[in-house]
């Protein structure tokens, strides 16, 4: 165990990671991982970050120094950031390094980082999503109470029968006033007819129409006609 499996570990970490790998030094180097994003565009630049392990003597028995480290010129992302995440990322690690101590664990130990990193990003895509649906949901309540009645109850049902009567007698009232108002500016004053007795009384009895004559009592005017 040491010098001799770290060796060989390096060899077949090279036959895996070909373009990837970069040595530092004989017990040092990098590998750069690049995620592999579920909805990502073909041309689309994938988050990537680096991977630099460095063997301690006795190693495989002792855990590799890790350290994850931005590639230069990296794009940034909307839900990754090594800055922000690489502690989270080798925190999620050590119980992989602790269940692999006496075995190669550089391929283990990567593989877990790159999915513990792709989880994190999909992680914050669907709370993103959750939060955008909440917000249109509550959109669409607030919308919906537009069309929703008042709730109705003994004492709601009181109180509007109350507004609702007095608004019914406002408006009979103001009918009222209006049916006035317009009876008086039409009304055409008719010349008053006069009795066939006041005729009479003041000389003007046959001087009228036949049929204002026959208000006129004509027993009346023959006992009048006797006595004179």
């Amino acid at each position: 165990m040491g010098r001799e499996d770290q060796v060989e570990e390096r060899e077949v970490l090279d036959s895996i990671f070909p373009e990837e790998i970069t040595d530092i030094s004989e017990t040092e180097f990098r590998i750069t991982v690049a995620l592999d994003l579920p909805d990502a565009k073909e041309d689309d630049e994938p988050p990537k970050f680096i991977l630099a392990v460095k063997y301690p003597e006795n190693y495989p028995d002792e855990a590799p120094q890790l350290e994850i480290q931005n590639p230069a010129n990296a794009a940034p992302h909307p839900y990754f950031s090594v800055a922000d995440d690489r502690e989270l990322l080798l925190e999620g690690i050590d119980e992989t390094i602790q269940e692999n101590l006496g075995m190669a664990m550089i391929f283990t130990i990567v593989s877990a980082l790159k999915d513990s990193a792709e989880q994190i990003i999909q992680d914050r895509k669907d709370a993103e999503a959750k939060e955008q649906e909440e917000r249109a949901l509550a959109a669409e309540r607030e919308e919906n109470k537009k069309f929703q009645g008042t709730l109705v109850t003994a004492e709601t049902f009181v109180k509007w029968r109350e507004g609702f009567m007095q608004e019914m007698e406002e408006k009979k009232q103001k009918e009222e006033e209006e049916r006035l108002a317009e009876q008086k500016k039409n009304k055409i004053k008719e010349p008053t007819r006069l009795t066939g007795k006041q005729l009479w009384e003041r000389g003007l009895a046959g001087k009228g129409d036949e049929e204002d004559d026959e208000d006129v009592p004509t027993e009346g005017i023959e006992k009048l006609a006797v006595e004179a």
